[in-house]
């Protein structure tokens, strides 16, 4: 099974990532948002960076995503 990548933005050590659909019932574009605590070694990484993360086995306790690259800016 490949691993997830998810886009982001850092948010101190976590990443936002936010997630569109439309509902079910009222046919409207919700949007909802979660933060996952991802590993980035070298503190590359400052808040408000567009960043990807992937899927990784656990670092600790609550990370188990890891931080690939940064993002082109739209």
């Amino acid at each position: 099974m490949p691993k997830r990548v998810l886009q982001g933005v850092v948010v101190s050590d976590k990443v936002k990532v936010e997630r569109r659909f439309t509902h079910p019932l009222l046919k409207k574009t919700v949007r909802r948002s979660k933060n996952y605590h991802a590993h980035d070694e070298t503190n590359r990484f400052k808040a408000g960076d567009l960043v990807w993360i992937e899927e990784s086995a656990p670092i600790s306790k609550l990370k188990r995503w890891v931080v690939l690259e940064s993002a082109p800016k739209a």
